[in-house]
């Protein structure tokens, strides 16, 4: 039931530029949260993260090794030395 108040938020952005423009922005979990809660939706980190697993089962391996190696990168730059 969560996934779907969290697809509705989601649908919601996609008919309010200023909304859809703030969810364009990098964004910490919280600050989506806080969003969500403004716009008249109660989403949890839970909900968050089982929208990820979701979204992560529906694509390829080469879609999924593809990003585990992007991630990599960008991980490497903040590790000195």
């Amino acid at each position: 039931m969560a996934l779907n108040q969290l697809d509705a938020f989601l649908e919601l952005a996609r008919s309010q530029p200023e909304l859809a423009q703030s969810l364009a922005q990098p964004l910490i979990l919280e600050d989506f949260l806080q969003l969500a809660k403004a716009a008249g939706f109660d989403l949890s980190e839970q909900d968050v993260f089982e929208a990820q697993a979701r979204a992560d089962s529906q694509r390829s391996d080469a879609e999924l090794q593809a990003q585990a190696g992007e991630e990599a990168r960008r991980l490497r730059s903040f590790i000195p030395g």
